[in-house]
């Protein structure tokens, strides 16, 4: 009998439990065709395709870089500190509301420091009135979107890092695309400020008190953080800088998460950010994740793992395992029971696992596990001492969620 192979040749592992299991589903890109290299491997883009950058925005720019631009522009440096402050604290770049600026040549001076990045093509609510998207139009005519989302006691956006994206998952809607570019630190902050102002005008549902604002983010939008190092660490700076500097946000309600960029996740631990790391990992044998995770062909999962744990074990900041569970796919037993064993191979106390009811993809026949099957898997996992949460994955109904993002205009 000949083993079953996946869409690149490879043989894949049979299930490790007795006859009569539950089949095992292979991953297949449907509905579109997924890149490939000569070699027939999943092509994947690490570099940002060489086009025109956005203007540079005053959230680009440290406090002193900006001053030193306004002595370009023949002004006093101090006027970067009130310039930052109506962006970082008041979430405007209305000149009309700058009183405290000299009005002749305010409106230029505005102009230069804050040029419009994020055009607002359409939002989409949930019923309840609770989570919107975004749909935002670069300087360049690239799409992007966002996700604002109220829980009792917080609101989380989350964020993109890139327009399109370039790691070519073949259950991700962003990566069906490929990769437009990288986003800028302002593109990437100004969602954000962006959210501040939907927020304050009250269009976030009942508000639970008067000075509301984003408290938590997640790079979980389009795109892979970690690909755009270095704007995405400046955006960082942004976020968690008191103000004027930046929003003065707790780093610890920042997520950063990746496919598994094994160099980039040991910079990242070597930064003292204290974020919350996030692995989106999906399968716990190289031979699924291959398929699943295309960058696994270049950075295997006991890497990935490792460099997790360095993380860890750098920052004492405890990382969250990503588990999309996919019918017939990834959900079984048998791999609950090896992602335990793997990860408590380097110790205890340290991950958390955040199984994921898989969202459907435009074009794509895949779907959830059946609940008793996730149910299934999220015991066995606990059995082996590691703590785990069923997410909850907001705006299925405005394709919002977990791997849905796709940033079409119809």
């Amino acid at each position: 009998m000949t083993s079953p192979t996946s869409p690149s040749g490879n043989p894949v592992r049979a299930p490790r439990e007795a006859a009569g299991a539950r089949p095992q589903v292979l991953p297949t890109a449907e509905g579109w065709e997924q890149a490939r290299t000569v070699e027939g491997r999943p092509l994947l883009q690490f570099a940002s395709p060489r086009v025109k950058q956005p203007p540079v925005h005053l959230a680009d720019m440290t406090l002193a870089e900006r001053g030193e631009k306004l002595k370009e522009l023949g002004l006093p440096a101090f006027r970067a500190k009130q310039l930052s402050t109506h962006y970082f604290q008041h979430w405007t770049v209305d000149p009309e509301r700058m009183s405290d600026l000299p009005k002749a040549g305010r409106e230029e001076l505005v102009s230069q420091m804050f040029p419009p990045l994020l055009t607002e093509v359409r939002r989409n609510r949930t019923d309840k009135g609770d989570t919107i998207k975004f749909l935002w139009r670069l300087f360049d005519g690239a799409l992007v979107e966002s996700v604002l989302m109220r829980y009792p006691g917080r609101i989380t956006l989350c964020v993109s890092s890139q327009a399109g994206c370039g790691m070519n998952c073949p259950f991700c809607a962003t990566g069906q695309a490929g990769l437009t570019r990288n986003m800028s630190t302002a593109e990437i902050v100004d969602q954000v400020v962006a959210a501040n102002r939907v927020i304050a005008a009250g269009e976030l549902g009942p508000k639970e008190h008067d000075d509301e604002r984003v408290t938590n983010i997640v790079f979980m939008g389009m795109g892979e953080p970690l690909a755009n190092y270095k704007r995405v660490m400046a955006a960082l700076h942004r976020f968690v800088d008191p103000s004027p500097e930046g929003l003065g946000m707790s780093a610890r309600n920042i997520t950063v998460s990746t496919v598994g960029l094994v160099p980039a996740i040991r910079k990242l631990a070597d930064e003292d950010l204290p974020v919350t790391f996030a692995l989106s990992l999906h399968a716990p044998d190289d031979e699924l994740r291959d398929e699943l995770i295309p960058v696994n062909n270049r950075w295997k999962v006991d890497e990935a793992l490792d460099a997790a744990y360095d993380y860890y074990r750098k920052t004492g900041r405890r990382v969250s395992i990503e588990y999309a569970l996919i019918k017939d796919m990834n959900d079984h037993p048998w791999r609950a029971d090896l992602l335990g064993k793997k990860l408590n191979q380097r110790g205890r106390g340290w991950v958390h696992v955040n199984p994921i009811p898989l969202n459907p993809t435009p074009g794509s026949i895949w779907t959830a596990s059946d609940k008793e099957v996730e149910q299934e898997f999220i015991a066995r996992l606990r059995a082996t001492g590691v703590p785990c949460t069923l997410r909850d994955t907001r705006g299925k109904e405005i394709d919002g969620a977990c791997g849905q993002l796709a940033a079409a205009e119809s």
